[in-house]
C-alpha cells in the first residue's frame, strides 16, 4: 500500500517553475478506464447489460441509423474496440472543425457532435469481427451512461470512484481552467494549429480540454492513478467480482496474439515482470502512462507534459513501454 512519487523538470519553461509530485496534466485515454468501470458496475446492478444492443439505449436518437453498424452494435463491443467503428480523432472533418474551433470561448464540441464527424461513413468490419480502436465509441458509451442513469457522465465517475476512493488530485477535464495543471507542450505543426503551450497562464488552458468527453475527460496525477490501478485491478474499485468481465479480452492484433484489450485496459500477456494491465494516453501537450503488474502486486505510473517525438498507442517497443519497464523494474527491485 505504499505510494512512491518522484518529480523532475519544468511544469512552465517560461517562469521555470518546478515539476512537482502534486502537478496535474490531463491524462487522456486512461481516463476510459472509468468509462469502463461504471459501465460494468451498472451491469452488476441490473441498470444495464453489456449484451444490449445500442440501439436499446440510443436508437431514438435522430442521427443512429446513419452510424456505422448501427444494427449490431452492442455495449461489450463499444467497451472492447471490436464494433468496427472509425475514430472521429484521426477524421479530416473533427481536424478542420477543431482547427477552426480550438480559439473560440466556450465548449468545443458536444458528444453528439464527436459522434457526427463519423455518420454516413462505411464500417471498417462488421461488428465483432475485428479490433479497431475509436474514441467515439467510448463518446457513444457516455450517452448511454448517461441515459441509464439520467445523470451525467462526470457525476457517475465522482460518486463511484473519485470521492469514494479518496482520487483528490483527479477531476474532470471538462473546463478551462483546471487548478495544478502543469503546462502542456507539443510540436508547431500539429493537425488541430494549436498553440505550441497548452496553458495561457496558470491552471488556464489555451483550449477547451472537453473535446475529449468520454475518450479521456479526466486531469490527474501520477500518485492518483497508481492508487486507481491497484483498486481496480486488484478487485476493489467497486462490489461484486468485475475482474472476470474487466479482463475478458480480444486479440488487437492476430499476428500479436500476446497483446489484447478488455473493458477499457490494455493487456500484455508476458513480459519481464510477467503479465501487464493498464492504459496509456496521448493528448496534445500530454502523454501519460498507467501499468499493473499482478504477479508482483505493484503498479506504476507517470505522465509528461510534452508529446513531441513519444509515440503513443498500445504496442511496440517504443519510449513509453521502455520507460514503463524501467519503472516497474526498480519499484520490483526496490520490494526485494
Amino acid at each position: 500500500g505504499t505510494v512512491g512519487t518522484a518529480a523532475t523538470g519544468f511544469s512552465d519553461l517560461e517562469t521555470r517553475e518546478p515539476m512537482t509530485s502534486r502537478s496535474r496534466m490531463l491524462m487522456a485515454s486512461i481516463g476510459k478506464s472509468f468509462v469502463a468501470a461504471a459501465v460494468l458496475g451498472l451491469s452488476m446492478e441490473g441498470t444495464l447489460s453489456l449484451r444490449d444492443p445500442l440501439a436499446r439505449w440510443l436508437g431514438d436518437r435522430p442521427w443512429f441509423s446513419r452510424l456505422p453498424n448501427h444494427a449490431s452494435l452492442t455495449l461489450d463491443h463499444l467497451l472492447r474496440h471490436t464494433g468496427g467503428l472509425p475514430d472521429h480523432v484521426y477524421s479530416q472533418a473533427f481536424a478542420e472543425a477543431w482547427r477552426r474551433r480550438w480559439a473560440e470561448p466556450g465548449p468545443a464540441f458536444s458528444p453528439e457532435t464527436l459522434v457526427g464527424f463519423i455518420l454516413d461513413d462505411p464500417p471498417l468490419f462488421s461488428a465483432g469481427e475485428g479490433w479497431a480502436y475509436t474514441d467515439t465509441g467510448y463518446v457513444l458509451l457516455g450517452l448511454v451512461v448517461e441515459q441509464a442513469t439520467g445523470r451525467s457522465l462526470y457525476d457517475v465517475i465522482l460518486k463511484r470512484f473519485l470521492v469514494p476512493l479518496g482520487l483528490g488530485l483527479t477531476t474532470p477535464s471538462d473546463r478551462r481552467v483546471l487548478p495544478g495543471l502543469a503546462a502542456g507542450y507539443l510540436p508547431s505543426d500539429n493537425p488541430f494549429g494549436l498553440p505550441e503551450k497548452t496553458t495561457l497562464a496558470p491552471g488556464v488552458m489555451a483550449w477547451d480540454p472537453g473535446v475529449e468527453w468520454a475518450g479521456g475527460g479526466l486531469a490527474g496525477n501520477p500518485a492518483d492513478l497508481v492508487v486507481w490501478a491497484r483498486e481496480l485491478y486488484e478487485g476493489r474499485a467497486m462490489e461484486g467480482d468485475y475482474l472476470p468481465e474487466l479482463l475478458r479480452s480480444v486479440p488487437v492484433d492476430p499476428d500479436n496474439p500476446e497483446v489484447r484489450y478488455g473493458a477499457g485496459v490494455a493487456i500484455y500477456t508476458h513480459g519481464p515482470l510477467g503479465p501487464v494491465w493498464g492504459h496509456a494516453g496521448q493528448i496534445p501537450g500530454y502523454v501519460s502512462s498507467m501499468r499493473y503488474y499482478p504477479d508482483a502486486g505493484i503498479a506504476v505510473a507517470f505522465q509528461i507534459n510534452g508529446d513531441g517525438g513519444i509515440a503513443g498507442g498500445e504496442s511496440g517497443d517504443d519510449f513509453l513501454a521502455k520507460m514503463e519497464r524501467a519503472l516497474a523494474q526498480i519499484v520490483a527491485e526496490g520490494l526485494r
